[in-house]
C-alpha cells in the first residue's frame, strides 16, 4: 500500500471533538464551564462529543451521565452532538445487550448520535460474535458510530481484525467508526477499505499522535481537539483552502499531542485540564478522581506550547 495515493488535498474535514468534563475545587462538575466549552466547540464548527473517555464516562455516575446529555442538548438547541453509549462491566462478563440498548435510548431520546463504547462483554467475544453483537445493537437505533479503542486507553479496548472491520463497515446503521490504535498503518488500511467498499463511511481518526491523518481521508474524533477547538477548526479550514499555513499549525498542535498523550495515556485528561485552565476557560486543573495525574512540571511546557500557538494565557479561571 502506498499511503500517498490516499492523500485528499482541499477536502472538507469533519471534526468531532470530545468534551472534557471540568471540575470545581470540591470535585463537583463545573457545569457553567462545561456549557461554555460545549458552546465554543460548536461555534468553532466542530461537533461536540460527550460522555466519552475525555468526559470520564467510565468513572462518572448515572446521574452525572444523564445530566451531561441534558445540559448538552440545552446548550446546543437543535444542534448536533454525539455521545458515548458506555456499559461498565468486568473481565469475564457476557454482552450486556439490554444495557447497551438503554444507553442508546438515553442518547437518541435527546436527538444525539450514539458512539458505541467497547466493554469486556463485547470485546472478549470471537469475531463472528462481535459482528453479531453490533448487528443487534444496530437494531436499537437508526445510526451509530463504532469505536475501536487500544488497551493503552482502557483495558477493555480492542482493535478489530480487518474482517470484523469490513463487516461492521457494511452495517447500514454504522455511519462511521473511531479508530484509536495509534497506528498509521492500521488506519491507512481502513481508509483503503473504506474507499473500496463504502466511500461515504467516516473513518474518524482517534490517533492523537498523528493528527495529520486527515490529509489521507480520515475525519476525526479526538480528545486532543478539546484543548483548542478553535485552532483545530482553523487548521481544517486551511486544509480545505489549500493554504500551506495548515502544516505549521498542525505541527504545533501535534507537539501538544506528543506531550500530553505520552504514557500513561489516560493522563491526557489532566493535561487537558491544565491547558484549559491556563487559557482561562475552566476554573481549576483538577481531574476526576481515579484518573491519572500529570506532574506540575508540565505547566511551563504547556505555557510554552500555548505561546507557540499564539494563545493568550489567562490564568485564574476567567471562564
Amino acid at each position: 500500500m502506498d499511503p500517498t495515493t490516499l492523500l485528499r488535498p482541499r477536502r472538507k474535514i469533519t471534526g468531532i471533538s470530545a468534551i472534557l468534563l471540568p471540575l470545581l475545587e470540591n470535585n463537583e462538575v463545573d457545569w457553567d464551564a462545561f456549557r461554555q466549552h460545549v458552546l465554543r466547540t460548536a461555534d468553532a464548527g466542530l461537533t461536540p462529543a460527550v460522555n466519552l473517555d475525555t468526559g470520564y464516562v467510565n468513572l462518572i455516575d448515572e446521574a452525572t451521565r444523564l445530566q451531561v446529555l441534558d445540559v448538552t442538548r440545552e446548550v446546543l438547541g437543535s444542534g448536533p452532538f454525539v455521545a458515548g453509549a458506555f456499559v461498565g462491566d468486568t473481565p469475564g462478563s457476557t454482552l450486556a445487550l439490554d444495557a447497551y440498548k438503554s444507553r442508546i435510548d438515553e442518547i437518541t431520546a435527546r436527538g444525539a448520535t450514539p458512539v458505541i463504547f467497547q466493554s469486556y462483554g463485547l470485546t472478549d467475544q470471537g469475531d463472528a460474535e462481535i459482528v453479531a453483537s453490533y448487528e443487534k445493537i444496530g437494531q436499537a437505533c437508526d445510526q451509530f458510530i463504532g469505536f475501536e479503542l487500544g488497551q493503552c486507553f482502557l483495558p477493555f479496548g480492542k482493535i478489530y481484525s480487518t474482517d470484523v472491520y469490513r463487516q461492521l463497515m457494511l452495517l447500514p446503521q454504522c455511519i462511521g467508526a473511531k479508530h484509536s490504535s495509534l497506528s498509521r498503518t492500521a488506519e491507512w488500511e481502513r481508509l483503503a477499505l473504506r474507499d473500496q467498499l463504502r466511500p461515504e463511511f467516516k473513518v474518524f481518526t482517534g490517533n492523537d499522535l498523528a493528527i495529520d491523518m486527515v490529509m489521507y481521508g480520515s475525519d476525526y474524533l479526538l480528545g486532543l481537539s478539546t484543548f483548542a477547538p478553535d485552532l483545530f477548526a482553523q487548521r481544517d479550514a486551511y486544509w480545505a483552502a489549500g493554504d500551506p499555513a495548515f502544516y505549521e499549525l498542525n505541527d504545533a498542535l501535534q507537539y501538544l499531542g506528543f506531550l500530553t498523550f505520552r504514557q500513561p495515556v489516560p493522563g491526557y485528561k489532566h493535561s487537558a485540564a491544565m491547558f484549559l485552565h491556563l487559557r482561562g476557560w475552566i476554573a481549576t486543573n483538577k481531574t476526576y478522581p481515579g484518573s491519572p495525574q500529570r506532574p506540575d512540571s508540565d505547566l511551563p511546557i504547556l505555557e510554552d506550547v500555548a505561546r507557540q500557538l499564539g494563545i493568550s494565557l489567562r490564568k485564574g479561571g476567567n471562564v
